[in-house]
């Protein structure tokens, strides 16, 4: 949801201007995270996540909600930022939308080819509704009626797998890196920073990489299509998108 769909992060900033005032905002909004290192090569059936990424996501947020931002706060701000978010009405429901129309898009797509869409959110309580009504409100709002939407905690691959998920789109490459691990999942990543940032072990690994959501929209309907003429010119474009293929494909 939130860095795919939802613009968590201008809203969080907002926020972050009104708990610590001007001066943390010029701070974060001049930071900008190192480029990520490359890793060494492993076998694909032992990789696991970069340890920069690791090191990252642990230093960077608390446990059981999503990193607040790409610029950096500390924990000990982080924690705060949440305590004030998580005291908002309904605060789910006043996000933007990343790509205005994508949703629309999404279930006029869901509706014509007759995929089944579940949205995953690591979304944090806040007051008012819960996570989940929030998301569903948010959703139909923006042109999807009747949304499936799970709140979940832990590995997204062992998600992926226990749903039996074909496709998990995602903006962060862990994520990513745990669907193509731990499932048969083709994992797609919504990567909207440099080329330069992005881990290289997501290419090795045979995740799709994206610029947008729509983009990731053509590359699935193209998936679809190929899949329902020929299986064999689904291999083809599969490896022409870079993408792993499944042990049983």
């Amino acid at each position: 949801m939130d860095g795919v769909f939802a613009d968590m992060e201008s809203e969080l900033l907002r926020q972050a201007t009104i708990v610590f005032g001007e001066p943390l905002k010029a701070r974060l909004e001049e930071r900008r995270p190192p480029d990520v290192a490359e890793p060494d090569a492993k076998d694909a059936d032992t990789q696991i996540v970069p340890t920069s990424i690791q090191q990252a996501a642990a230093e960077s947020a608390p446990d059981d909600v999503p990193p607040v931002m790409k610029t950096s706060m500390n924990a000990r701000q982080q924690r705060r930022l949440w305590r004030h978010v998580e005291s908002l009405e309904n605060f789910w429901e006043t996000l933007e939308e990343l790509e205005p129309g994508v949703i629309e898009r999404l279930a006029a797509l869901a509706l014509e080819r007759r995929w089944e869409i579940i949205f995953l959110t690591k979304r944090p309580e806040t007051a008012g509704s819960t996570a989940q009504v929030q998301s569903q409100r948010w959703l139909e709002s923006k042109g999807f009626a009747l949304p499936s939407v799970f709140v979940v905690q832990g590995s997204r691959g062992r998600i992926a797998d226990a749903l039996a998920l074909d496709i998990v789109v995602d903006d962060r490459p862990e994520n990513c890196l745990d669907v193509v691990v731990d499932s048969k999942a083709r994992a797609i990543l919504v990567w909207r920073d440099s080329e330069k940032q992005l881990p290289a072990a997501a290419r090795r690994l045979g995740i799709g990489v994206v610029k947008t959501v729509g983009e990731s929209l053509d590359v699935i309907t193209q998936i679809d299509a190929a899949s329902r003429e020929d299986p064999g010119v689904m291999g083809r474009l599969l490896r022409l998108l870079g993408f792993k293929e499944p042990a049983n494909a």
